[in-house]
């Protein structure tokens, strides 16, 4: 097995990933606008590594998150969401001067989202390497950078270094470049996607971000391309059109389950979690992949980023229906 090195067998170490953590506060109706008042829905925890920690928890891994958040409800909201979930919060800073953070969302009748955020401007915009606790990086076998959270040079700094330790002590990372388009205007951005690159194990793009970040412009291109360059694993997440597995000597393609969509929110945070963590747990490729298309599907049928997160025993289930359901 080529991954043999990638995911040790027996391991206690855990899963940690680090960046913004934030309340999601939603629009009720499809087509609702911000420019007049109108019902809205929430506060839910959220926040892409935030999501993505508790789905890894959920999945029964050890897990931690490292984050800011303000000394207001909304904080509290997140903290005990994930504490409660089994997420190790010893990383998680309340900060006394600053204000959780913040999304607004409105669905076009498209389905598509439209967002207003306040995160550069929250505790989590005040995230540094002040954060990082030694004690929690040496146990840290795995650690997990969401592109979302390379907002600041102060976060970015962080980054590195948390993933300069964990992989010089032996660890892997993972990478779900979860990119906004506006956030690629950031000059520092560009330099941070491409330095995480450089260490990666494991690439998690949706289907349009294969290229983003290489030179190569057809897909295929494009994954040689990132496996040449020393990532191990390329996942694809393709939503509705299921999701793809490279990793230079084998391919998987994997259909998606069919689900009816409430809120697309934490679908692709949900699949990388589950993967990372069945992978961890010594799955193999087609397992994780299966479990991880399930927790997608799932997530999406819930209102709410983390309202879909769901157990392994969860997920078998709703396989077991999944394909009673195909095959009556």
């Amino acid at each position: 097995m080529v991954n043999s090195e990638l995911y040790k067998a027996g391991d206690t170490g855990y899963i940690l990933t680090m960046g913004e953590i934030l309340v999601e506060i939603m629009a009720v109706e499809r087509g609702q606008s911000f420019r007049r008042p109108g019902t809205l829905i929430g506060p839910y925890a959220s926040g892409a590594p935030a999501i993505f920690i508790d789905q890894v928890a959920h999945a029964g891994s050890r897990c931690a998150m490292i984050g800011c958040v303000g000394d207001d409800d909304f904080g509290i909201l997140n903290v005990e969401r994930l504490r409660a979930d089994g997420v190790d919060v010893s990383g998680i800073a309340v900060i006394k001067t600053a204000t959780t953070g913040s999304a607004f969302v409105t669905y076009r009748q498209d389905g598509e989202r439209d967002f207003i955020f306040n995160i550069a401007n929250s505790a989590s915009g005040l995230l540094s390497v002040d954060n990082l606790r030694d004690d929690l990086l040496k146990d840290c076998r795995h650690f997990h950078v969401m592109g979302s959270s390379l907002f600041s040079s102060r976060i970015i700094e962080a980054m590195k270094k948390v993933i300069e330790t964990v992989k010089g002590q032996g660890g892997t990372v993972s990478f779900d470049p979860n990119v906004r388009k506006e956030m690629l205007r950031i000059p520092e951005m560009r330099e941070a996607l491409d330095f995480v690159l450089d260490y990666t194990d494991v690439f998690l793009p949706s289907g349009h971000e294969v290229t983003l970040l290489a030179t190569a412009s057809s897909e295929a291109e494009a994954i040689d391309e990132l496996l040449k360059r020393g990532v191990r694993e390329v996942v694809v997440k393709r939503g509705k059109e299921g999701c793809s597995f490279y990793d230079g000597t084998m391919e998987r393609h994997l259909p998606a389950f069919c689900v009816e969509e409430i809120d697309p929110t934490g679908a692709g945070d949900c699949f990388g979690a589950t993967y990372i963590a069945c992978r961890s747990q010594g799955m193999e490729v087609e397992r994780a992949l299966r479990y991880a298309s399930a927790s997608g599907a799932l997530a999406v049928t819930a209102k709410g980023p983390m309202e879909g997160t769901a157990t392994l025993a969860e997920l078998d289930e709703f396989i077991g229906h999944a394909s009673e359901h195909h095959h009556a």
